[in-house]
């Protein structure tokens, strides 16, 4: 058995014990403690924290773009990428007080799936079912659960696109990616019935209970799965916040669960969906134009005081990330997952 080490994290006052073998972040997860952390695979620097005492730190392979080398030297780390091999105290950079300590469990499951079906060009819903109905599964919407991918040693990350998994289901919105090793998967080899390993719950996107805040959404792509989660949850519980979800696409035939969201808008009263197409070409579209976040930008909001959630491609998030305080909403107030890829193009 590996040896264990004690992290203690600040100035939250947290420990745990480390194996060597495990990431920093996972033992946290598994520990039921839930540090903030977006790709897991050193690209997105969403866990970057500092270490206060100790040296002996390995990382696993990393982006220097997330962890440049002057700062590694300074003492910063990559949480996701991180082996302790001695007792250690991080400060963390970026945490929630709210969440921190509302971690669950994870787990490992079996899923039959159920359905895998085209709902852009190069988007696919997938829909799967716990092979194992005595084993509950329990998320908060907004998170994500790994893929592991058959006859390889990756796994691949997905947004939930349902609320929970009460009825023993799961949904997830794919981007298929040319070459991509868990698209070429997805495309060309899953069938209905077929038999996958997931592991999770992952992911903080998660709906803060901020009752008189306004809520702006943000998505493109794949994005629309942890977004449609939250929107779904406000419907089921009755949340009347007031809120506006800005969805990107390039032209009307890439716009997925168009008529669930509009549908939701009869459902919630103070909820507008906004799509925007970047490129309608000759479409016979009277709705908004240009990159969703210039069509944020000029609807002319006053978001003082609001949540604001992001979700899509990298360029997407960068974007809405550097708009959204300049719009009023205060930095701890942007919650966000950036859909970052592998060497294999996956997200």
């Amino acid at each position: 058995m590996a040896e264990k080490h004690r992290v203690r994290f600040e100035p939250v006052g947290i420990e745990i014990d480390v194996a060597e073998e495990q990431t920093i972040l996972r033992a946290a997860a598994e520990q039921g403690v839930m540090l903030m952390h977006g790709c897991k695979e050193g690209q997105c620097a969403a866990c970057k924290s500092f270490i206060l005492d100790g040296e002996d730190v390995e990382h696993d392979k990393y982006s220097t773009f997330a962890l440049p080398d002057y700062e590694k030297e300074e003492g910063f780390t990559l949480l996701c990428r991180a082996h302790a091999y001695e007792d250690l105290t991080i400060e963390l950079l970026n945490y929630d007080e709210e969440m921190i300590q509302s971690g669950l469990p994870i787990q490992e499951a079996e899923v039959e799936v159920v359905s895998n079906d085209n709902v852009t060009h190069d988007l696919r819903h997938l829909v799967v079912k716990l092979t194992d109905p005595e084993q509950p599964l329990k998320f908060f919407p907004g998170q994500y659960m790994d893929f592991a991918i058959p006859d390889s040693e990756e796994s691949r990350s997905f947004s939930m696109a349902n609320t929970s998994a009460r009825d023993g289901l799961l949904e997830f919105v794919v981007k298929i990616y040319p070459d991509g090793l868990f698209s070429t998967f997805l495309d060309t080899r899953v069938a209905v019935g077929d038999r996958l390993r997931i592991t999770g719950p992952f992911g903080v996107f998660t709906l803060r209970d901020n009752p008189s805040a306004d809520l702006i959404f943000v998505g493109g792509g794949a994005g629309m799965a942890p977004i449609l989660s939250l929107l779904r949850t406000m419907a089921e519980r009755g949340i009347e916040r007031k809120a506006t979800y800005f969805y990107g696409a390039r032209r009307r035939q890439d716009l997925c669960f168009d008529a669930e969201l509009r549908e939701l808008q009869e459902k919630l009263p103070n909820f507008r969906y906004v799509p925007a197409l970047s490129e309608p070409g000759d479409d016979d579209w009277d709705g908004e134009t240009g990159f969703v976040t210039d069509v944020l930008r000029a609807a002319g909001l006053d978001l003082k005081g609001a949540d604001a959630y992001v979700c899509g491609p990298p360029p997407m998030v960068e974007a809405a990330l550097e708009l959204l305080p300049a719009l009023g909403v205060a930095d701890k107030r942007v919650f966000y997952d950036k859909f970052t890829t592998t060497g294999e193009s996956d997200a």
